[in-house]
């Protein structure tokens, strides 16, 4: 089975201290704040493994938090060390991109309903 190449990032990069640009093979670019991500952390101490409900609430994570450190896990995700402290999170290439195409259909139904 080929590999999905929508979700291979060409490149990765942090834009200042609170965000983060990836511009994917299909030449997607997505930018990401870091509290949203933060936010969305998809790690067993925000989300429940067994219902996938999030445990973590929202507005506890500062909209001025910062991405301290970033790591390449192998060739198919990203994990974080965030300001508040927390880096369990591993953020697969995948969830990125999912994150990025639904913030855009959000956006695009906001302008088509306002």
């Amino acid at each position: 089975m080929a590999a999905d190449r929508r979700i291979e990032p060409r490149e990765i990069a942090q834009e200042g201290a609170a965000a983060l640009r990836i511009t994917w093979s299909d030449g997607r670019i997505c930018r990401y704040r870091a509290a949203d991500l933060r936010r969305l952390c998809p790690c067993a101490q925000c989300v429940n493994e067994w219902t996938g409900e999030r445990i973590l609430c929202a507005d506890t994570i500062s909209d001025d938090l910062t991405i301290q450190d970033l790591e390449l896990i192998g060739r198919y995700a990203l994990c974080f060390r965030w300001s508040d402290g927390h880096q369990t999170g591993i953020y697969s290439f995948k969830y990125l991109r999912e994150l990025c195409e639904r913030a855009e259909r959000k956006r695009d139904d906001d302008r088509g309903h306002g």
